[in-house]
């Protein structure tokens, strides 16, 4: 088993290089096309109602640290054949090839195909912070660079989807569907928070994702107050919506641990 946890380890490195070089091309700091002009202008934060403001996309620096902090640790001699490591080593080295992925699209792409790819990662994502709970690790690292740093990855993901989602529609739809646009974007936004409380129930209480997802939602409700498009409905909803999905966990963490405390008492 030694060599292929080697195997494993180079492939995680190999992954997060992957994602690095594709972030580089893909936001056009190799000579591209910069994030907000691509797809004419539809991913940039006034390309549709549910787009956050431009200053919710910083998390990705904190994602990406996070993950070269994960690649480079993960590659130390004494997790080469932890049991966790194994479990979710190639998990994560695919949700970071798809992260990549998903810019190249953009970048080289059509709008259709940058929503396939966003999902692809949610999907795998979703996965594998699912075998993160279904694993628990020991000690901060493990909390923080594989249950927080997928869990921060998996909330924001959620919700570019919902946005890159929007993004497409915003250039199919007919113009008079505008409308309607407030209306939709609440319900929308509603589902979200439905999403939000069911990743925090279904993790146990982890915070990270409604961390990351609260984050995203409060600069959606930003740009709708602030910027254009504006819609006071949909902003007010999504900053509501935002202290949900991040006011769930925390409680149903404080519940939880005092549950534990009584039973120990007992």
């Amino acid at each position: 088993m030694a060599a292929r946890d080697i195997v494993r380890q180079v492939v995680v490195i190999s992954a997060f290089c992957f994602m690095i070089v594709a972030a580089m091309v893909g936001t056009g700091l190799l000579g591209g096309t910069p994030v907000q002009d691509l797809q004419d202008g539809a991913l940039d934060a006034d390309g549709s109602y549910l787009a956050p403001a431009t200053s919710a996309f910083s998390i990705w620096s904190v994602i990406y640290v996070g993950l070269f902090a994960y690649t480079v640790w993960q590659a130390l001699p004494r997790q080469r054949e932890r049991s966790r490591q194994r479990a979710l080593g190639w998990l994560i080295a695919g949700t970071m090839v798809l992260n990549g992925l998903w810019l190249v699209t953009a970048q080289f792409a059509t709008l259709p195909l940058t929503v396939a790819a966003i999902v692809a990662l949610l999907a795998l994502l979703a996965v594998t912070f699912r075998r993160v709970v279904l694993q628990p690790g020991r000690g901060w690292a493990d909390a923080l660079l594989i249950d927080g740093v997928t869990g921060l990855h998996l909330g924001w993901v959620t919700l570019a989807t919902v946005a890159n989602t929007a993004a497409w529609l915003t250039t199919i739809v007919p113009e008079d569907a505008a409308a309607s646009a407030t209306l939709w974007g609440v319900l929308v936004l509603v589902v979200v928070a439905v999403i939000g409380v069911g990743i925090a129930w279904a993790s146990h209480w982890r915070v990270a994702p409604g961390l990351a997802m609260a984050w995203g939602l409060v600069w959606i409700g930003v740009g709708r107050l602030a910027f254009e498009p504006e819609s006071t409905p949909i902003g007010v909803t999504a900053i509501v919506v935002g202290v949900i999905v991040i006011a769930v966990p925390l409680v149903g963490t404080v519940v939880h641990r005092a549950a534990d405390v009584r039973n120990a008492e007992v």
